[in-house]
């Protein structure tokens, strides 16, 4: 841990509350996230109610070619009602898979590629004033295709996948154009800029355990 990592966990463990969940209310269960009710403990007495979605959890990954180019994918995305430019990405839904395993298969299923290295980027809470999903952004590089015999058969919003390669410091332009607003895509290629510039020196192990 650096010392400023040091110095913000000493300050912060000083004036934290230990917010304590007294009751929960399960108001709707699905396949990829659940609704549920909970009342907690606040500060300086008394409780609050808080709504939240529970989810399964996401990774996504930065596809970075020996041309220093990202593959973006281009999909409709219904709650905002366009199309998105992301990351290859999906839900960490399968049972007993680890996250870089997912990433992999996120990663064959949805642009045909399979990485020869493949390193963690960045964590995020995507959205945690209502949400407690954890995303995982991997690097993926030394890129190969899937054999086409071998290659997954896209249905539904997912066949009308478009797949892009980009040069990563016009993604990161698209970025901060508001042309990319995708959170897990801001965040990787953000992230993979500042790793490259830096040598790749800070990436984390694939088999890094994620925050809790």
């Amino acid at each position: 841990m650096s010392e400023r990592s040091e110095q913000a966990t000493g300050h912060s463990s000083a004036v934290e509350h230990r917010y304590e969940v007294r009751s929960r209310t399960e108001r709707y269960r699905g396949r990829i996230f659940d609704v549920v009710s909970e009342e907690v403990t606040m500060p300086g007495g008394g409780t609050g109610v808080r709504d939240f979605v529970r989810h399964v959890g996401a990774v996504a990954v930065v596809a970075l070619d020996s041309a220093g180019q990202v593959v973006l994918i281009r999909q409709y995305r219904h709650p905002v009602g366009r199309h998105l430019w992301e990351l290859p990405a999906g839900l960490t839904d399968v049972s007993g898979e680890d996250l870089a395993a997912a990433a992999a298969r996120e990663l064959a299923e949805e642009v045909d590629l399979v990485a020869g290295q493949l390193d963690v980027l960045v964590d995020l809470h995507s959205s945690p004033g209502f949400t407690n999903e954890l995303v995982r952004v991997f690097l993926a590089r030394e890129l190969t295709d899937v054999p086409a015999e071998r290659r997954h058969e896209r249905s539904e919003e997912e066949a009308d996948l478009q797949v892009v390669r980009i040069d990563l410091d016009e993604a990161v332009g698209m970025v901060l154009a508001g042309e990319i607003t995708n959170a897990s895509c801001v965040a990787g290629l953000l992230a993979a800029a500042r790793g490259r510039d830096a040598g790749w020196s800070a990436l984390r192990r694939a088999d890094t355990p994620a925050p809790r």
